[in-house]
């Protein structure tokens, strides 16, 4: 294959999945690293993509596909940072969660504790919880309806937050960079993700290891109203200590 056309499936690649490691693609390619270092150089010069250490990420924002596509995406580590969310909660503490693949994976996890409220504005969250038996008090948000991701947005749902208040509300986001903090790849999300947190005491964001050291267009919060990220094993060293370094806990 020649260079040049290598380099293209190579930004195709980082494209649609984000981020690329430089021995993953060697793999892929089955090159040597340091030719796939050599093409993320001359990509990288070109404003193509962008280089991270290992490898190299997106140069453009983040902006999510549809619900069905995100929900087949990292379906185990979704699950399993489902499980550690409720390694957090306290049985009958007050939830803010928003509409996201990651917090509908939470779902059967946080079923099993007793007592919760969960103020909502997932429409497949809520049912998700019913179907697992759970025997939490949830709210339901009321709001134009967004049928892909089958949730409710708009001013209305913000007007509804206002009359609660929670011990922690659990976010899921398009992307996370210690730098900026959260951040979301939809206007009205993040606006009501800005509102849940207003009304909360305690900030925690799931975001699989794809989303972190992302961009996307709106941003949520700075890092340092985290007071929990959990993500998987993707996650690098270098990300964990620049979070630490900021006072965020960080569970995988």
């Amino acid at each position: 294959m020649k260079p040049r056309d290598r380099r293209l499936q190579i930004e195709g690649i980082i494209r649609n999945e984000g981020s690329a490691s430089v021995e993953a693609l060697a793999r892929r390619f089955n090159v040597s690293t340091e030719t796939i270092r050599r093409d993320l150089f001359v990509l990288a010069g070109a404003g193509r993509v962008m280089k991270v250490h290992g490898g190299a990420r997106s140069a453009r924002l983040l902006a999510e596909p549809s619900m069905g596509v995100r929900s087949t995406r990292a379906g185990e580590e979704k699950s399993q940072i489902g499980r550690r969310l409720a390694d957090a909660i306290e049985p009958g503490a007050t939830l803010f969660i928003d509409t996201g693949s990651t917090t509908l994976a939470a779902a059967p996890a946080l079923a099993r504790i007793s007592g919760l409220t969960i103020i909502t504005n997932s429409c497949r969250l809520a049912d998700a919880l019913a179907q697992a038996n759970s025997n939490a008090a949830v709210y339901l948000l009321g709001g134009r309806y967004g049928g892909d991701n089958a949730q409710t947005v708009g001013p209305a749902v913000i007007t509804q937050i206002s009359g609660f208040q929670a011990d922690h509300c659990v976010l899921t986001v398009a992307a996370f960079a210690s730098e900026i903090g959260a951040m979301d790849a939809s206007q009205e999300e993040a606006e009501i993700a800005r509102a849940m947190l207003a009304n909360a005491q305690n900030l925690i964001v799931l975001a699989d290891s794809s989303k972190l050291d992302r961009r996307a267009a709106f941003t949520v919060c700075p890092t340092v109203k985290v007071s929990l990220l959990i993500t998987d094993d993707g996650i690098t060293a270098q990300t964990r200590e620049k979070l630490i370094a900021q006072k965020v806990t960080v569970w995988t």
